[in-house]
């Protein structure tokens, strides 16, 4: 009986390893995937569906010593580029005639898109499992579904190649599963090198307008410091990981930027400057708009205009915008004592 005993625990200890081992096999497919998209040198060629429209775009990325250099370029009629230098963005947009280069906090992801990667805080929010293998492109594939618990946020499904990680096919989905976003490479190629010469633009430039987009310094006090801004309710698992100021082009006065994320999917609140106050009458109407699936939604709060912006369903801009509150607002709202 103590061996029979012994034997089951061996067998129950076993089959608990292996469990937590296919648990934890998704994530590490996920984990290899944003690498491989960081660290690879690549060429592919793939289509974007998004709201019916479909187009066709190039996207080459390389790595070199740590720097990254990649160029975005649609095939179709359109003909914008997008060509980032370590951290300087241009935007080539030959239908406007114009040129926007543009500086960056620091090291962004690919330009091909920002695919899941997870903490022990985000994934308490997501189901990720791993689906029934397949081939794709003629390569044997590894099919990662993402699905998120509430309709706070967005899922994804994922196709990553086997040999190289590279994701070979995404959809972004909603909380039904419905496809909002497709990637589907058909030609992609993986290089030890790379020369220069694939990232210049071949838009000719001839007569366009160039505009630089830098941040420009703070005075010492601004008028709309970040700092006298926050949130008092927020959607579950997220929580703020940036609060900033910012001078806009065109702007007189700093903007507030605040950033919540719940470790994938994040949103982008922007608080302006009034100089003025806004009369009942004045107030624009609160909504949402979506493009493709990005949602924004502005408002007017103790009259400044507060824009949430992010690739998250209306009900989160929603909710994260009108929870923005000035400070005072908070410490008046606080019970004594606190």
């Amino acid at each position: 009986m103590r061996r029979r005993s012994e034997r089951f625990a061996c067998i129950a200890f076993a089959l608990a390893v292996t469990a937590s081992a296919a648990a934890e096999e998704p994530r590490l497919w996920l984990e290899r995937m944003n690498e491989a998209l960081t660290a690879r040198n690549y060429d592919g060629v793939f289509t974007h569906w998004q709201d019916g429209k479909v187009e066709m775009l190039r996207i080459i990325h390389r790595n070199q010593n740590g720097k990254v250099t990649e160029r975005l370029a649609s095939l179709d009629g359109s003909g914008r580029e997008f060509i980032r230098t370590g951290n300087e963005l241009a935007c080539y947009l030959p239908d406007q005639r114009t040129v926007l280069v543009e500086s960056q906090s620091g090291q962004e992801g690919s330009l091909l898109a920002s695919f899941p990667s997870f903490d022990e805080k985000s994934a308490a929010f997501y189901d990720i499992k791993e689906l029934a293998p397949t081939r794709l492109n003629r390569r044997k594939t590894r099919v990662i579904a993402v699905t998120p618990r509430d309709e706070f946020r967005y899922g994804y499904r994922l196709w990553i190649d086997e040999s190289t990680a590279m994701p070979l096919k995404t959809q972004l989905c909603d909380a039904q599963g419905r496809v909002i976003e497709q990637v589907v490479f058909s030609s992609l190629t993986l290089a030890s090198h790379i020369a220069d010469a694939a990232f210049k633009p071949e838009v000719a430039t001839d007569g366009f307008l160039w505009l630089r987009n830098d941040p420009r310094p703070l005075g010492p006090e601004p008028a709309n410091t970040s700092a006298l801004w926050s949130a008092l309710k927020l959607p579950p698992g997220f929580r703020m990981t940036v609060r900033s100021a910012q001078v806009m082009p065109g702007a007189h006065d700093p903007v507030a930027h605040l950033v919540f994320t719940d470790g994938l999917a994040s949103v982008s609140v922007f608080v302006e400057s009034r100089s003025e106050v806004i009369r009942p009458d004045q107030q624009p109407v609160a909504g949402v708009a979506n493009v493709g699936s990005s949602s924004a939604f502005s408002t007017v709060i103790d009259g400044h205009k507060v824009t949430a912006v992010g690739e998250v369903p209306p009900a989160t801009v929603r909710v994260i915008a009108s929870s923005v509150t000035h400070s005072e607002a908070i410490l008046t709202a606080a019970p004594p004592g606190r």
